[in-house]
């Protein structure tokens, strides 16, 4: 068999597949075992490049034997950023997007890997704590496989992924409270009521869909794993599980060695893992206070084990301010044509701040990771974009608004233009006066 069962992390102790999360001795999380020799025998690289396009290609080493539920999540683009690296100074940089998931976030991967085994387990109901992507993808899944669910969401959420949530009509409740409120609250549910908490009791198989995203990397990257590697931070959870998808392929005899610097990037309003990584003490809770709202998390639950996988992997972490991560936004959109969401913005600022310091060096082959689309948070940037220009249906009112608008082209170019737009419109002209002629 693939999958063993269940052991803590602290102690050690080892449990049967069950929907549980929390060892009862230590209280440490629980997480999967896999029996690695077995794989080892049956997984290769054809075998992989032979699956779907999808995180299915790697189900040998995913927690889920039966039935899976799959809206197509996964291999999504891995995209060098040579205009992005080229303002930064770096020498080579990728994004890998995963805002073009199903429902456009990596949230995907996680919930397609719990919904299976939600199935597998017999519950007909799901539910899950949610600062908005995790909220939607559940939803969406829930839908899929005909499961009644339960959406429990700060009620500060962005609107955006409020109205995309609600398309799935779940049942979705709106708490007077931060996340890690919101999330007590479905803690307690979830041990009343008989339901599938993805991010609670099915946590061991949840965290395991994150995985799926340092093999992607790998693989697309010719076989290798990257210098560099810039991720989001929340709770911590999917930071920790990149470094495993990355040594997993080492340990299958997939890829030869791991060399990748691990780095942890926060928001400044909500830095508890940033903050605890850089001082050398202990995570203490904070309470959120950020435009970035999907990792506004103040008491990161797997934020020991992110920082543990920094130090071990010779990274480090840094986080943005909110003026940063609206910059960051826009700075990926006009250079990589790539529209994320805050926690990209978060990324992306990071990723400037950390190079700027020195503390990113400028030959590493570097990756940042994407998880989320701009569409879910369009009203951070409201009051920090431009309005339209409007003009009347005429070529000399666009002749002269482009005068106005022309402020950052040089002389000599701005000519050039002025000069094909008096073309453009003398041939005009000339038509006009032909079909005037024969008329």
């Amino acid at each position: 068999m693939r999958i063993i069962g269940l052991k803590c992390r602290n102690c050690g102790k080892k449990y049967p597949i069950d929907p549980i999360s929390i060892c009862e001795d230590c209280f440490g999380p629980l997480e999967v075992e896999y029996n690695y020799e077995y794989i080892r025998e049956i997984i290769s690289r054809k075998r992989i490049a032979d699956g779907p396009h999808s995180i299915w290609r790697y189900r040998d080493i995913l927690p889920v034997n039966e039935k899976v539920v799959d809206l197509g999540t996964g291999f999504t683009p891995l995209q060098k950023a040579d205009n992005l690296a080229a303002v930064l100074g770096l020498k080579e940089l990728y994004i890998k997007n995963d805002s073009v998931n199903p429902t456009f976030s990596f949230k995907d991967r996680v919930v397609s890997v719990s919904i299976s085994k939600a199935l597998e387990f017999g519950f007909d109901t799901v539910g899950c704590a949610s600062t908005g992507n995790l909220a939607s993808s559940v939803a969406a899944h829930a839908a899929k496989a005909n499961l009644a669910c339960y959406i429990f969401i700060p009620d500060d959420l962005n609107l955006a992924k409020i109205v995309q949530t609600l398309a799935y009509n779940p049942n979705l409740i709106s708490v007077k409270g931060n996340y890690d409120e919101v999330n007590r609250l479905c803690t307690e549910i979830a041990g009343y009521y008989n339901w599938a908490f993805v991010n609670i009791n099915l946590r061991p198989y949840y965290s395991e869909g994150s995985k799926t995203l340092g093999y992607e990397t790998i693989e697309q990257l010719g076989w290798e794993t990257p210098d560099r590697a810039v991720i989001p931070a929340g709770s911590g959870s999917l930071l920790t599980k990149i470094w495993k998808g990355y040594n997993e392929f080492k340990d299958l005899g997939l890829i030869d060695e791991v060399k990748t610097k691990i780095t942890a990037s926060q928001s400044k309003g909500c830095s508890p893992i940033t903050s605890a990584y850089r001082s050398g003490e202990e995570i203490t809770p904070v309470r959120p206070d950020t435009i970035e709202k999907s990792l506004a998390i103040g008491s990161p639950a797997d934020g020991y084990y992110a920082i543990k996988v920094m130090k071990e992997s010779g990274g480090t972490a840094g986080a943005a301010t909110d003026r940063e991560i609206i910059d960051g936004i826009k700075l990926l959109a006009k250079t990589e044509g790539i529209f994320t969401e805050t926690a990209g913005g978060v990324v992306v600022g990071t990723l400037k701040n950390l190079v700027e310091q020195g503390e990113i060096e400028k030959d590493e082959r570097t990756v940042i990771y994407i998880t989320g689309n701009g569409l879910k948070t369009q009203d951070v940037l409201m009051e920090h974009l431009p309005t339209p220009v409007k003009i009347k249906p005429d070529l000399k009112a666009f002749e002269d608004i482009l005068k106005k608008m022309d402020k950052k082209i040089d002389a000599d170019t701005y000519s050039g233009v002025e000069s094909k737009v008096r073309s453009v419109r003398s041939k005009i002209d000339e038509q006009i006066e032909e079909q005037t002629e024969v008329a």
